[in-house]
């Protein structure tokens, strides 16, 4: 069976990005002498499944930094070439959650990584997130991109585990529960 799994950064008053989709908050934080378990969180996925807003995001950065494959789930981008650079790296695709899940068990894939704060939305209302590793980090920025969103039903967790670093950020770790 495939399951979801989601790794993210979310302000304290909970927002992935600011309304333009900048995460300055986020990268003025970025300490590389903490370990905030990344790496150990993504030694064991099969693909990552991103929105167009992470995509676009990422892609003003120096470098792709995505070792697996990646699926990038857009209406708008579905139809478009992939950029040259990264041929073989990533695909778009226009798929619902369920319906791309159903393709990555069929192509052999069992642990995926969802990233973006709609995609994640989508993918929790679907039920298909098997659990969520959010880093709360302690800054306010007032108004942006909402990790949550409205939801038809309650979605109930369990509490995993919770650690705090030096530098002020709080991770938890939630199981969804049936």
């Amino acid at each position: 069976m495939t399951t979801a799994h989601v790794f993210i950064a979310t302000s304290l008053d909970g927002f992935i990005a600011r309304p333009d989709g900048d995460i300055d908050w986020l990268l003025q934080r970025d300490d590389q002498t903490e370990d905030h378990g990344y790496s150990a969180f993504i030694a064991d996925k099969d693909v990552i499944v991103m929105g167009r807003g992470s995509y676009e995001k990422v892609r003003t950065f120096d470098s792709w930094f995505y070792d697996l494959p990646v699926v990038v789930l857009s209406e708008q981008l579905a139809n478009s070439p992939v950029p040259e650079a990264l041929e073989g790296k990533l695909r778009f695709s226009n798929l619902a959650p369920k319906e791309v899940m159903a393709e990555l068990e069929r192509q052999g894939m069992r642990r995926v990584y969802v990233d973006g704060g709609q995609l994640v939305q989508s993918f929790l209302r679907d039920g298909l997130v098997a659990d969520m590793v959010i880093t709360t980090v302690p800054v306010l920025i007032g108004s942006g991109r909402p990790l949550f969103g409205g939801l038809e039903q309650d979605v109930d967790l369990k509490l995993v585990s919770s650690r705090c670093f030096p530098s002020g950020l709080v991770q938890s770790t939630y199981r969804l529960t049936p």
